[in-house]
C-alpha cells in the first residue's frame, strides 16, 4: 500500500473514525509501550525520563478524556485532533509531554501533593482491606481464569495445529507395552 494513500485515509475528514481511532491507539499506546520497553532494557536514563513524562501526560489526558469523551467525540474531527495531540506529545522537536508536565501537571501536583498523598493512602488501605477480606473469592476467580486460559490456549492450539491433537486414552484405554518372548527363550 502506498504510504500517501494511507496518510490520505487517515487524515480524510470524511473517512471512518475507526481508522483514526486505531491510529490514536497505535500512536498513543502501542508505540510508546515498545519505546518504553526499549528505554528500560537499554538502561538509558534520558529515554526513561522522556517516557515517564509521556506516560504522566498521557495518563492525565486520559483522565480528562474519560470525563469529557461523551461530549467531545461529537465534535467534527475530534479524533483527528486527538491524533495530532498524541503525536505532539511524542515529537522530540516539540517535547510536548515535557511541556505538559512542567507547565501544568507538575505545578498542580506540587500544590495538591499533601491532599493527594492522603487520598492515595486511603485508597491503598481500602484496597488492602478488600483483598484481605476476599482472599477466598480472589483465589477462586484466579483459578477459574487460569482454567479458562488453559482451555482457550489448548483450543487455539488444537485449532491451529489439528495434527498435534492428543488422542484420548479414555476411549481406547491405556496403551500397554507387550514384552514378547522369542522362540529361543521358550526352548530353554
Amino acid at each position: 500500500m502506498d504510504p500517501e494513500v494511507g496518510l490520505r485515509l487517515l487524515l480524510s475528514p470524511l473517512g471512518s473514525n475507526i481508522v483514526v481511532r486505531t491510529a490514536c491507539c497505535s500512536v498513543g499506546v502501542v508505540l510508546p509501550v515498545y519505546s518504553t520497553f526499549k528505554a528500560i532494557e537499554g538502561r538509558d536514563e534520558n529515554e526513561q525520563k522522556k517516557w515517564l513524562l509521556y506516560w504522566a501526560a498521557y495518563g492525565s489526558f486520559s483522565i480528562v478524556e474519560l470525563l469529557t469523551d461523551k461530549i467531545l467525540y461529537w465534535f467534527p474531527l475530534y479524533y483527528h485532533m486527538k491524533f495530532a495531540f498524541l503525536v505532539w506529545l511524542q515529537l522530540p522537536t516539540t517535547d510536548g509531554a515535557r511541556q505538559i508536565y512542567m507547565n501544568h501537571l507538575r505545578p498542580f501536583l506540587l500544590k495538591h501533593q499533601a491532599r493527594l498523598d492522603q487520598v492515595v493512602g486511603f485508597f491503598y488501605a481500602q484496597m488492602s482491606k478488600f483483598v484481605s477480606l476476599h482472599q477466598a473469592e480472589i483465589q477462586f476467580v484466579r483459578a477459574l481464569l487460569m482454567k479458562t486460559f488453559v482451555s482457550a490456549n489448548q483450543f487455539a492450539s488444537d485449532f491451529i495445529r489439528p495434527e498435534r491433537r492428543n488422542v484420548s486414552s479414555a476411549i481406547e484405554g491405556p496403551r500397554q507395552q507387550v514384552v514378547g518372548t522369542s522362540d529361543s527363550e521358550d526352548e530353554e
